[in-house]
């Protein structure tokens, strides 16, 4: 008997022991989890998402072609053997029978071409200039794949922290719509109130549990749209988010200063510019097209086992086909004006956004301190106010129910003005280019 109760104390002790790893387990993955601050995410995306990846090799990639656009071709080396027959006339007629060959000390004479290429004046350096511009290019293409990916998650928690704070905000107006249930209830016992206070009770505590369904339906979408941003497992766990970063300053978003930093530092833009500097650099290429590229060389000439002679070549184009030269030239300047014009079109379209953005924010800015210092404050004096006339029998279980509603909806705007301009922020910050 006491073995058996041994045996089943030893099995409880393992089963609770696994019990706590597996909860400790749980806790230090909730913890070491990413998402209670929009910082985490941000490092842990830069670490691991794989677009970025990709574009930073692939700028890596287009940088590694600067040095061999600029560079000479490969010299050519060209070798002739002549008469490997060795057909030969002597000066009595007679001709030779040596047998034919391709060994270069067994022929008549055997040429060794070394020939260089050597392209005109200045193509050289235009050439490096348009894959300079093009690496600038992919540059600036990296910094708009962050930028884009940075608005995004910067987008997601903010949504995600608005859900998590309707949750809460939720969760506790129906504690609160439980106790109004009981004051109707007693009420109710006393025959001071109708049973229909205590139905209607009932029925907003339905409505608010269905909207918790909703609520936590959206967090968890909202966690799956967070972990594919990261690379990480749509179902993986993601810390709660702890709070909002904080509004810049109204001289941080004065337009004249955003503006500059717009023209200065926007991704996009930049990205266009590089875009334009190449094509202006091939335009130029293609009128340096008009001129010969050469071609030099040096050749040692070998009879039997020795060299006889040396001779030297120069080699040129002769750039007749002028018509296809001017649609080429034609074209090369049509794609520098429509780079122009593209950086330009992205320049307007910018400032426009950043001008609308910044009416946004301001406007979320000033809604959310209304709601604060005034609209919350008086939800919360007129509930209180109904409550205790309600409890008097001064009042109606429908104004009770309306002051409870008047709470909610300005905790709701307090938080739907704080993620519109979070939502603005994200999207002046992309504009920009950096965080501000």
């Amino acid at each position: 008997m006491n073995v058996s109760i041994s045996v089943c104390a030893l099995a409880c002790s393992r089963m609770l022991a696994l019990g706590l790893a597996v909860a400790c387990s749980n806790a230090m993955a909730q913890d070491s989890a990413p998402g209670n601050s929009l910082q985490s995410l941000l490092t842990y995306a830069r670490l691991h998402n794989p677009e970025f990846a990709a574009m930073r090799h692939e700028a890596e990639a287009v940088s590694q072609r600067v040095g061999p656009a600029g560079a000479l071709p490969d010299p050519l080396l060209r070798i002739e053997l002549e008469n490997i027959n060795n057909y030969s006339v002597g000066m009595n007629g007679t001709t030779s029978d040596t047998p034919a060959s391709i060994l270069p000390a067994r022929v008549g004479e055997t040429k060794y071409n070394l020939i260089q290429a050597l392209p005109f004046w200045g193509k050289r350096n235009l050439k490096r200039e348009v894959a300079e511009a093009d690496a600038e290019q992919a540059n600036s293409a990296i910094t708009k794949t962050w930028n884009e990916l940075a608005a995004r998650i910067k987008v997601a928690y903010a949504q995600y922290y608005f859900t998590a704070g309707n949750l809460a905000l939720t969760g506790e107006l129906l504690d609160l719509m439980t106790r109004l249930e009981q004051v109707a209830r007693s009420r109710y016992a006393g025959g001071l109130a109708l049973q229909q206070d205590v139905i209607r009770a009932q029925i907003d505590q339905t409505g608010m549990r269905g909207e918790l369904i909703g609520l936590n339906n959206d967090k968890r979408q909202l966690q799956s749209r967070i972990n594919a941003l990261l690379a990480r497992k749509a179902q993986a766990p993601l810390a709660e988010p702890q709070a909002l970063r904080p509004l810049p300053s109204p001289a941080v978003l004065d337009y004249a200063a955003l503006e500059s930093r717009v023209l200065e530092r926007n991704p996009q833009l930049l990205g266009d510019s590089a875009r334009t500097r190449a094509a202006d650099k091939t335009r130029e290429l293609t009128y340096r097209n008009r001129y010969p590229d050469f071609a030099v060389g040096v050749t040692p000439v070998q009879m039997g086992n020795r060299v006889e002679s040396w001779n030297l070549m120069l080699e040129m184009n002769i750039p007749l086909q002028q018509g296809s030269r001017r649609a080429q030239e034609r074209e090369a300047e049509a794609m520098w004006s429509a780079a122009q014009a593209r950086q330009q079109a992205t320049a307007n379209q910018l400032l426009a956004d950043l001008s609308e953005n910044l009416a946004g924010i301001e406007s979320a800015r000033q809604m959310a301190q209304l709601v604060e210092t005034s609209f919350l404050s008086q939800a919360e004096a007129g509930f209180q106010s109904a409550l205790a006339a309600y409890e008097n029998g001064r009042a109606d279980f429908a104004t009770l129910l309306e002051a409870q509603r008047q709470i909610r909806k300005a905790r709701q705007d307090r938080l739907k003005a704080q993620l519109e301009a979070q939502l603005r922020l994200a999207e002046i910050e992309r504009l920009v280019g950096e965080d501000l």
